[in-house]
């Protein structure tokens, strides 16, 4: 990944970011914070990038990437449902009620799951199987988008030659939050399996 950000440049930012975006588990923190330390001379002797480049094509490619998961959510989610509910373990029912939940609590939900590990590259479904509304989260997804590509650019860029050392204490920060969340999507299976068998055995 590192050396087609640097063979590739902006371009491998643009791709990157909206792969990324949608759904795909690319580490960001290694593109960005790559991208970040190739706007200083440390890594080549000459900086390769522009941090505020990096930060608008990483934000807006974002952006792209999560539009692209939020439209197939909206326009697949039901028709996925009604096909192939049963063994991913939902029902038309928690499609109302997903609804319901991003009615009252989508635009914090988005906002924040836009810098969460994991559920930042995911949360752009949900929002579109729960038909949130196109202009809020393109608005909150923008934003926490720029927050996110801003703090690991700035960190590549604080870093220099040293940002490898960094990322990698940045990703042992994030661990404890990516088990947390881990176990909570184990719990939320298995609690779905459950409700799920009681529900066809009635």
């Amino acid at each position: 990944m590192q050396s087609f950000v640097q063979n590739y440049g902006y371009f491998a930012l643009i791709v990157l970011s909206i792969i990324e975006s949608a759904c795909a588990p690319i580490p960001s923190e290694v593109t960005f914070g790559f991208a970040g330390a190739l706007c200083t001379t440390a890594v080549t002797g000459h900086a390769q990038f522009s941090l505020w480049a990096v930060i608008l094509i990483g934000t807006l490619g974002s952006l792209v990437g999560s539009i692209i998961a939020y439209e197939i959510g909206r326009t697949a989610g039901r028709t996925i449902v009604d096909r192939w509910g049963k063994w991913i373990l939902l029902t038309h029912k928690d499609l109302d009620a997903a609804e319901r939940w991003f009615a009252k609590y989508g635009s914090i939900s988005v906002l924040v799951g836009r810098v969460l590990p994991v559920v930042r590259s995911a949360i752009s479904v949900p929002a579109g199987i729960a038909e949130m509304r196109r202009g809020p989260f393109a608005i909150l997804t923008l934003v926490g988008s720029a927050v996110w590509v801003s703090l690991l650019a700035g960190l590549g860029y604080g870093a220099g030659s040293n940002w490898q050392r960094v990322s990698k204490d940045f990703h042992a920060a994030q661990t404890p939050m990516i088990i947390i969340i881990v176990l909570l999507l184990a719990w939320g299976f298995w609690h779905r399996l459950r409700t799920v068998r009681r529900h066809h055995s009635s």
